[in-house]
């Protein structure tokens, strides 16, 4: 029987070994019975982000450029900065429901994404190229079978897993034809069940485990970092689970192999998540955020239309909150390129290449 912590306002500091109470332990049935984590904008807000657009695209200046001094919302700005504090300190999942994509070209979908994502984030890096502005769209041929790929470079069904950075954001420019459901769970759910179930396999996960770096490594880092799943500090259970990685950390072979205890935690891990997990289609206009430290999220493998300009295509975010959550020194394992003391921030680590914001994948 599932022990699930569900309609909690307060949050109580979390401690090892015990269930975790946080407003992010929800279950499927509570997001599909409250559905208060979706955010319609209205037509004052519609009519403010597209006079911003237009006056930042009149402008001419480069993506990367636009700072939040550059423009000013006095009625979306404080509604996306309410979305702020329920990803972060609510459930750790909102949809923005009618971003008007239909209207905008490329660049000013870009623009609009890229406005309304400064309200919850700073963007980082997604990839050794120094994408800050990524793009989830299947590119041909790639497989997750080769570690230099990528999930999101695929129309394949991905493991579960979170990002590496705070929050992870999708504008959905272009649906599928079919498939490609988006599937989220809460990490936290996942471990107060797996407490219940078998505590033992809660201590392996809080363990350091080997991740696959896949191809994409700081200069004088190996191939590898270690990371274990369950972090707690300073009254914060943080989740990181990135399962697919841990498994293709074993294609090194000076690394130790996984133990029976460390495989039956993975198999737990990720059949809780797909038990737990709630699924949602994307409409065009949905903004998707996921808070990766409190969930872990997938997505069903798709179809395309035949037609070019019809084909899935998602563009995304990684961000960093300075003022987000405590995260525990073991995260500066992935990030190595902060300095000792400051908050890990996320992102792929970039040497000798520059930042940039590419319209199309």
């Amino acid at each position: 029987m599932m022990v699930l912590i569900s309609n909690i306002s307060s949050r109580t500091p979390a401690v090892p070994n015990l269930p975790v109470v946080d407003p992010a332990v929800w279950s499927a049935n509570d997001l599909d019975s409250d559905r208060s984590w979706i955010y319609p904008i209205s037509k004052d807000h519609v009519h403010e982000l597209v006079r911003t657009v237009a006056r930042l695209k009149a402008a001419d200046i480069d993506l990367i450029s636009i700072t939040p001094s550059l423009y000013k919302m006095s009625t979306l700005s404080p509604y996306l900065w309410q979305i702020k504090e329920e990803i972060l300190e609510g459930r750790g999942i909102a949809l923005i429901r009618g971003v008007p994509v239909q209207d905008f070209d490329r660049a000013e979908a870009a623009i609009a994404f890229w406005v309304i994502g400064q309200h919850i984030g700073v963007p980082v890096s997604q990839n050794a190229k120094g994408h800050l502005l990524g793009h989830v769209a299947d590119l041909g041929g790639k497989t997750l079978e080769n570690p230099s790929h990528r999930g999101y470079q695929t129309r394949e069904s991905l493991p579960y897993h979170c990002d590496s950075c705070d929050i992870v954001s999708l504008l959905c420019l272009h649906p599928s034809k079919s498939g490609g459901e988006s599937l989220v769970a809460s990490s936290l759910s996942i471990y107060n069940e797996i407490l219940n179930r078998a505590p033992e396999l809660a201590a392996e996960l809080s363990k350091p485990i080997y991740r696959d770096r896949r191809n994409e490594i700081p200069k004088g880092k190996d191939p590898w970092f270690l990371l274990p799943v369950f972090n707690f500090r300073d009254g914060f259970l943080s989740v990181s689970w990135q399962g697919g990685y841990i498994l293709s950390a074993q294609r090194f072979p000076s690394l130790p192999r996984h133990s029976p205890k460390l495989i039956a935690a993975i198999k737990l891990f990720n059949k809780l998540a797909h038990e737990l997990s709630y699924a949602m289609d994307f409409r065009r206009g949905d903004i998707q955020f996921l808070h990766n430290h409190v969930t872990v999220h997938s997505r069903t493998e798709f179809e395309d239309y035949p037609e070019i300009y019809r084909r899935r295509n998602l563009l995304r975010l990684w961000l960093s909150t300075p003022d987000g959550r405590p995260l525990s020194k073991s995260y500066f394992n992935r990030y190595g390129h902060l300095e000792k003391g400051s908050r890990p921030s996320g992102g792929v680590v970039v040497s000798n290449k520059k930042f940039s914001t590419p319209l199309f994948p």
